[in-house]
């Protein structure tokens, strides 16, 4: 049984290298995005605060709206008042993002807080998984989970007073770092391809 099982992590740690050496290309291309984006927000704190939050409210006022016309449309089918009332929830917590960024911008926080500690913990399974691979840069992807975990202890230990300008901030740091751990991963699958 175990001989099965690291037989199954081996191939799929293989499988796994070998997607990342065949779409290098398109890592490296996201690691750069997330890493202007994430300088950007660096630069602009609470600009990048402000925008997440709208951002926000417009996807919930968005979804919401669809939600109701499809609930309305499909009034005789079962759970009509309970999808009703999530199309209801999702608009009047959008158009609340919208129309007073600046409150909303806490309860982010604590959604952000929640995302950074989900993604450290998700980052650091997928390092470990290219360790097992033998992929050359799961150290920067290890280091990038542990960040996360690290950014979301220091935002919850800030909060309220840092919450406006810390989320911008936050977003920024954890886009760069992630967009070099992309980097390095595309460029190290990029020179195992053109090695002999």
């Amino acid at each position: 049984m175990t001989t099965l099982r690291s037989l199954n992590a081996e191939q799929l740690g293989a499988t796994v290298a070998r997607t990342v050496r065949h779409h290098w290309q398109l890592f490296l291309i996201e690691g750069i995005a997330l890493m202007i984006l994430g300088l950007l927000a660096i630069a602009a704190p609470v600009f990048a605060s402000l925008a997440a939050t709208i951002f926000f409210g417009w996807l919930l006022l968005v979804s919401g709206a669809i939600g109701l016309i499809a609930s309305v449309r499909a009034r005789r089918a079962p759970g009509f008042i309970w999808a009703l009332l999530s199309a209801l929830v999702g608009i009047a917590a959008g158009a609340l993002l919208i129309g007073a960024p600046l409150p909303g911008t806490f309860s982010l926080t604590a959604v952000l807080i929640a995302f950074l500690f989900i993604e450290g913990v998700v980052s650091i399974a997928y390092a470990l998984e290219h360790r097992s691979g033998r992929s050359g840069s799961w150290g920067w992807v290890l280091a990038s989970g542990v960040l996360d975990l690290l950014l979301g202890g220091i935002l919850f230990a800030g909060l309220p007073g840092d919450a406006l300008w810390a989320l911008g901030l936050l977003i920024g740091i954890n886009m760069v770092f992630g967009g070099w751990s992309l980097i390095a991963m595309a460029l190290h699958a990029r020179r195992t391809l053109v090695a002999p």
